[in-house]
């Protein structure tokens, strides 16, 4: 009889640790899964020159600081980066003024009349020098001299059309530092302008493209973490804004390869171990981002990659998988849109079309 009641006891203890394991189980796998140790401090993205139409030297630019973004990513040495060529009125995306002073005018004497803020509206816009000593046209500088100026105001972009209020106000902007000049203006008509942004416009409406993915965790969800830790191993960094990781471009100043994105309340929460995330996009801007700099290889690798890792699959916005096949459909189209960009001198990555496509 104590054999029988030490071994019911025993059998007992062993249902309650199985049905305990069963719980443990069952909590761990609907809770998001976490990253296994806590990710070392990572390099912050880089803040990009802004190719909204002011000079250079008025944009502030952070170098990130750290080690390499990820366990595999290469190793880039700052000073031997290729550096973003200055943006310059470029007659392709820009209606062009012209202000012609009676004479050469001192750097220093420009800086004081040059405009307050270099937009007109949604639209950017440049001033030029011609240097009256090199010849060269640049941005005015103290010390030099300057016979002739162009101002360049952008004809698109993506939030439309120049339109006549803009061109109107961009007109305003400039008299005004001809006027400070004792300088002469000359502007192009207005109807004409206004017809060539439109027409720009809907060229680059065709022509406009982001290519996004979506990585999807068909059974146990993500926290904030175990998401960082394994886009950080594949090269990404914190961007500077919650819910964003990128892939920096190699060029500096550039916007970056790749972006990955997700729930940016999740990223906030006062606990994002805890907060849950069953998606997240990954995705690149195609106007922006060189064919040189392979970012369709890139994409599909790390899409991949960070499925395999993530146990994810690869939908598109709809849910539908998207399969080796899909990938390759989408690398014809988009060798035709590269085509297409470089036939009116827009070549992915180059300046006029990070500009325009902005």
């Amino acid at each position: 009889m104590i054999s029988l009641t030490v071994a019911l006891a025993f059998a007992g203890g062993l249902v309650l640790a199985a049905v305990l394991a069963h719980g443990i189980w069952q909590a761990r796998k609907a809770g998001p899964l976490k990253p296994l140790r806590a990710p070392p401090p990572e390099p912050q993205e880089p803040v990009f020159d802004d190719p909204s139409g002011l000079p250079e030297e008025a944009v502030p630019v952070v170098v990130a600081e750290g080690g390499a973004p990820g366990a595999d990513a290469p190793r880039q040495d700052p000073l031997f980066a290729p550096r973003r060529p200055s943006v310059r009125v470029d007659a392709l995306i820009d209606a062009i003024a012209t202000v012609v002073p009676e004479s050469p005018v001192s750097g220093d004497n420009v800086l004081t009349h040059l405009p307050s803020t270099r937009r007109a509206g949604s639209k950017p816009f440049l001033i030029e020098g011609l240097n009256a000593e090199t010849g060269e046209w640049e941005p005015p500088a103290p010390g030099q001299r300057y016979g002739e100026f162009q101002a360049g105001v952008q004809l698109a972009n993506r939030t439309g059309p120049l339109n006549e209020i803009e061109y109107s106000e961009f007109v305003q902007k400039v008299q005004s530092f001809a006027d400070g000049l004792g300088a002469t203006a000359d502007f192009p008509d207005m109807l004409d302008v206004v017809a060539r942004a439109r027409e720009l416009d809907a060229y680059a409406g065709q022509c406009d493209a982001q290519l996004a993915v979506i990585l999807h965790a068909p059974s146990a969800a993500w926290s904030v973490g175990y998401v960082q830790q394994h886009a950080a191993r594949h090269g990404f960094v914190p961007g500077l804004v919650a819910g964003r990781m990128v892939m920096p471009s190699p060029e500096e100043g550039a916007p970056p390869v790749l972006t990955l994105g997700f729930d940016a309340q999740a990223a906030l929460s006062d606990d994002p171990g805890q907060a849950i995330l069953r998606n997240v996009t990954l995705s690149f801007d195609v106007p922006q981002t060189p064919a040189s700099a392979e970012p369709f290889a890139a994409w599909q690798a790390s899409a991949q990659a960070l499925a395999a890792a993530m146990d994810a699959m690869v939908v598109d916005d709809n849910g539908q998988p998207l399969g080796l096949a899909a990938f390759d459909s989408i690398g014809a189209e988009l060798g035709r849109l590269y085509e297409t960009l470089e036939a009116r001198d827009l070549g992915a990555g180059s300046m006029a079309a990070r500009r325009l496509f902005s």
